[in-house]
């Protein structure tokens, strides 16, 4: 029966894969689209601290810069607590805080709130371990007219399904594994019009161990992401992200599981 119900997580986390290939392809190579092209770099720390079997803590830290390294355009903070269902399945509450540099020749930089939460699950599958997410965000973004603050906020819901594959090559697990992930983002509120969906992000990459507790992921990241007009940008970002995983329990029974994947 778990084997049963393990391999249909395991088809089910497949589906975004495809998703991304089909619905980026068809975007991307529609004439009537139109696309701005963007390179970037996202760095972050990313740490998931267990206390006890049922309860812990979740912090991380990001910074983008477009143009790879040239300008720095987002800073973004999240710390919550996690609750150990059964001692297995983690959930998460907290808040979060993004700093958005202005367009072009603006100097405002916007302040958005967040409260989330999430669940998620892993298993092993053979050499492939699975990741799945779901992570749902309340956001509140500051109203900017002619570069001043109004003072007002919009509001918007966000929709996070994350599918994640690690696939162990070589048996001996300090050499890096491979990465495959994608996930899907929509979103809904009175200023959504034109883009319900959000943004796809496809990454593919290493996994690179450093000891028990901290490691780092590095490789390409493809997003797709719609604005408010309706048209699309495409951004090709080198990644880098640490997980800091420690366990404070007396007696570890398995290793902790980073739960984030990424702002």
């Amino acid at each position: 029966m778990t084997k049963a119900i393990n391999n249909t997580y395991f088809i089910v986390a497949l589906f975004p894969l495809f998703f991304s290939v089909v619905f980026v392809s068809a975007q991307t190579t529609n004439p009537g689209k139109q696309i701005t092209y963007y390179k970037q770099c996202w760095t972050s720390v990313n740490s998931t601290m267990r206390s006890s079997q049922h309860w812990g803590l979740m912090a991380d830290f990001h910074v983008r810069t477009d143009d790879f390294y040239s300008d720095e355009y987002f800073y973004f903070v999240r710390i919550g607590a996690v609750n150990w269902i059964n001692g297995k399945y983690p959930v998460a509450l907290g808040y979060a805080h993004l700093w958005l540099a202005p367009k072009g020749d603006n100097k405002t930089w916007s302040d958005e709130n967040r409260i989330y939460q999430q669940w998620s699950s892993s298993h092993n599958e053979g050499i492939v371990k699975v990741l799945q997410r779901i992570r749902t965000e309340e956001r509140w973004k500051d109203v900017i007219v002619d570069d001043k603050k109004t003072g007002d906020k919009q509001f918007s819901f966000r929709l996070r399904y994350l599918a994640a594959f690690e696939i162990q090559v070589f048996r001996n697990k300090k050499i890096p594994s491979l990465v495959v992930s994608d996930e899907v983002l929509v979103q809904f509120g009175k200023a959504i019009d034109l883009n319900t969906f959000d943004q796809n992000r496809l990454f593919v990459g290493l996994k690179v161990p450093i000891k028990h507790d901290l490691s780092f992921d590095i490789g390409y990241m493809n997003i797709l992401q719609q604005k408010p007009s309706g048209q699309y940008d495409l951004s090709n970002v080198f990644r880098l992200f640490f997980y800091y995983t420690p366990d404070f329990r007396k007696k570890e029974k398995e290793p902790s599981i980073s739960i984030d994947g990424g702002e």
